[in-house]
């Protein structure tokens, strides 16, 4: 038997994104593909970070680079969906830390779970070319709901 990945998202939400299902999020298989669903997560990323007056590029001096990305598909789908997307942190470094992702849509008044994801993310100074620290400033808006 195949190996799978599986996520264990923590506890302690920071943020949720909702985000709808465009139809050129849809495959041939007439449901999201894995591609557009690493899209959404990056755009429910970005929405937590604007949250914070934050962004991939500026997290108050350096900005965020991607390390690993990992997602653990649980169910389909489809367009005409609104997806939320439930953001945690975890393993917070002086120049790194986690973000998880619990994707779910709404069906006959129950969220169905339709993937997990973490995403490793690493504090890094695009100027110099090389891994930075982070703010304190930063490293509390990680931990705080």
């Amino acid at each position: 038997m195949m190996a799978r990945i599986k996520l264990i998202i923590p506890e302690t939400k920071v943020f949720t994104a909702r985000i709808p299902i465009r139809i050129t999020d849809i495959n041939y298989g007439n449901h999201v593909g894995n591609d557009a669903l690493v899209s959404i997560v990056h755009e429910a990323r970005m929405q937590w970070l604007a949250s914070g007056k934050y962004s991939e590029l500026n997290i108050g001096g350096p900005g965020l680079i991607m390390s690993d990305l990992a997602v653990e598909y649980k169910a389909e789908s489809f367009y005409g969906d609104i997806l939320s997307v439930n953001i945690a942190v975890g393993d917070v470094q002086k120049k790194s830390f986690e973000v998880y992702y619990e994707i779910t849509a709404e069906r006959s008044g129950k969220d169905v779970v339709i993937a997990k994801a973490k995403s490793g993310m690493v504090c890094y100074d695009y100027g110099a070319k090389k891994v930075a620290g982070m703010s304190e400033e930063f490293e509390m808006f990680l931990t705080s709901p």
